[in-house]
């Protein structure tokens, strides 16, 4: 039996409250990029997986995990890049998804959604306005303000908006 101690409980609760830089409303317990906190002794272990390969914020949010514990009083920390398995929109949590939509941003649809349908699948063409919620919209862009996003437009209230791509 594994017993995690209240260190290592409060080292992965102050790892989570680390927010992405480019969408400062999610932290990275919301986006599934903190993967594992490990505390051994005074060392503190970080695992975090970029959303995309060269994901430019890994650099930003690894400095900001550090500094986040250390100003915790956690004096050794290291922040580890795991690549394998590959992060992918299913680890977004619901809450995460939540927030997205109250940014702005129409969150991915994952898919895991599609792991519960029985029965015939419907196909879907369009993505939903995170501000009126119609189905009208096109995408202008497949990237948008960051790489992990694309650019669409609504038609019915004609409000751009970032859609996170489901990866």
């Amino acid at each position: 039996m594994v017993t995690i101690s209240a260190r290592a409980v409060r080292a992965r609760e102050v790892a989570a409250t680390v927010t992405d830089p480019e969408i400062p409303v999610l932290t990275i317990d919301d986006l599934g990029v903190l993967r594992d906190v490990r505390v051994d002794g005074e060392r503190v272990t970080v695992d975090i997986t970029p959303t995309y390969s060269g994901c430019p914020a890994m650099d930003a949010i690894r400095d900001d995990i550090i500094l986040a514990l250390t100003a915790d009083g956690f004096g050794d920390v290291e922040v580890r890049l795991v690549l394998s398995p590959a992060w992918t929109t299913d680890w977004m949590s619901e809450d995460g998804k939540r927030k997205l939509v109250e940014y702005g941003i129409a969150p991915p649809s994952g898919r895991a959604a599609l792991r519960q349908v029985q029965g015939p699948l419907t196909v879907r063409l369009s993505v939903k306005c995170p501000r009126c919620g119609s189905l009208d919209t096109r995408e202008v862009s497949r990237f948008g303000s960051t790489s992990c996003k694309a650019l669409f437009e609504c038609r019915a209230c004609l409000e751009p908006f970032d859609h996170f791509k489901v990866i």
